[in-house]
């Protein structure tokens, strides 16, 4: 191998089988020598032997040490290495999304940029920076989104960022969040989602403001609500509520524990001239509540996720379980499920096990009629599982 301008690391013999597999975390403890190397600076990895195996970016204060972002050695980590990824990423989002006033322009490490999020509402681009490769490096990845979306003739006003999160202190990072280049306006926007407005809240809403990966399960609950009697539990934008009512559904309902995001559910409602009432109250209390009553025949469970740890998804398993199995006691015979996980821990076979543990306990069979992931642009890489996380689910309950 010719010489390279980077510090050179030497990895254990399971990290590098990892690597090879395509996963592009290295952890401390899997590191067996290396030079001195500043946190934020490029590596070179290499096994045992001296190969090659790829370039990342270090950070000792994370137990990711190193970030992989190329495994190739022709690459240069200059602005046009990075705008080129950008552009890999738009062009996936052009095929595949239809309506590109709102979309994930960039998620981590499926895209090649390990740490950062990026959403577009309308005209404004909301970004989550967790990894200090890219915070060191933001100036030249910011340029590079502003100017591949200029190119298409997209513009936009400005970049906020919602580094508010735990996270970032894992990785030495301060949390804050506001107007990259010290802009000031309006942090709130309209976007449009399947033919219906919404005002996101991008400083105060959860994430970056809206979650944009439901986008399609969306329009297959408008498909399925024609005739329906409706409940939308955790609603936070109102999003299903609205589908399930353009959809052609008898009466909707949106229920949700945050007044403030009923408060934004309403305004939503009426930017789209709906009628749908809407409830504050704990989804489980509510449900418990209803069991029995029969007062709907199509409930949407889309809750935050109940676990962000490997330690803890047992008890949240146990949690999907019994608010499955609350749904299931309020709907009749013939009723519809529509029920989701967003934990990445919460794997597909054991959230499915817990809905059909629910169903035991319920006394009823369910018959699957629509499984899904999120949108196309939030794609799973494979080999990478971190990357996958959202499971939608519709069933019949007989």
């Amino acid at each position: 191998m010719k010489e390279r301008p980077y510090k050179k690391i030497t990895i254990t013999k399971k990290a590098e089988n990892s690597v090879l597999l395509n996963h592009p975390w290295i952890y401390g403890e899997e590191i067996i020598q290396k030079e001195e190397i500043k946190n934020g600076e490029i590596v070179d990895v290499l096994n045992s032997k001296g190969k090659y195996l790829g370039t990342g970016f270090y950070n000792d204060h994370s137990k990711i040490t190193v970030r992989l972002l190329s495994r190739n050695t022709n690459d240069t980590f200059d602005y046009d290495f990075f705008k080129r990824r950008v552009k890999y990423a738009y062009d996936l989002r052009k095929q595949t999304i239809q309506d590109l006033n709102s979309f994930r322009l960039i998620y981590g490490e499926a895209d090649g940029f390990p740490g950062l999020t990026v959403d577009k509402f309308n005209d404004v681009l909301v970004t989550q920076t967790l990894s200090l490769g890219i915070e060191t490096r933001k100036e030249m990845v910011f340029k590079a989104l502003l100017e591949v979306l200029q190119e298409d003739h997209i513009n936009i006003k400005g970049i906020y960022e919602r580094n508010d999160v735990d996270v970032r202190t894992l990785e030495g990072l301060e949390k804050y969040k506001g107007w990259y280049q010290n802009k000031s306006l309006e942090t709130r926007t309209e976007i449009t989602e399947n033919g219906l407005h919404y005002i996101v809240d991008f400083e105060n809403g959860q994430k970056t403001g809206y979650f944009l990966d439901q986008k399609y399960n969306r329009l297959k609950v408008r498909e399925f609500a024609k005739g329906k009697t409706v409940l939308d539990c955790c609603t936070h934008t109102g999003s299903f509520a609205m589908n399930a009512y353009l959809g052609g559904a008898l009466k909707v309902t949106a229920l949700d524990v945050s007044e403030k995001a009923l408060e934004d559910t309403k305004t939503n409602f009426q930017k789209n001239h709906m009628n749908i009432e809407t409830i504050c109250k704990d989804v489980f209390d509510y449900l418990t509540e209803i069991e029995g009553k029969k007062q709907y025949d199509f409930i949407i469970l889309d809750p935050p996720a109940f676990t962000k740890s490997r330690k803890t998804i047992h008890q949240a398993l146990k949690g999907y379980e019994e608010l499955n199995y609350l749904a299931m006691k309020a709907l009749p015979r013939g009723g519809l499920l529509a029920t989701a996980s967003c934990s990445h821990f919460a794997k597909e076979e054991r959230f499915k096990e817990a809905i059909w543990n629910a169903s035991r306990k319920a006394n009823v069979s369910l018959k699957q009629i629509y499984v899904a992931g999120p949108a196309p642009d939030h794609p799973e890489l494979i080999g990478v599982p971190e990357t996958k996380y959202l499971k939608f689910f519709i069933f019949q309950v007989v």
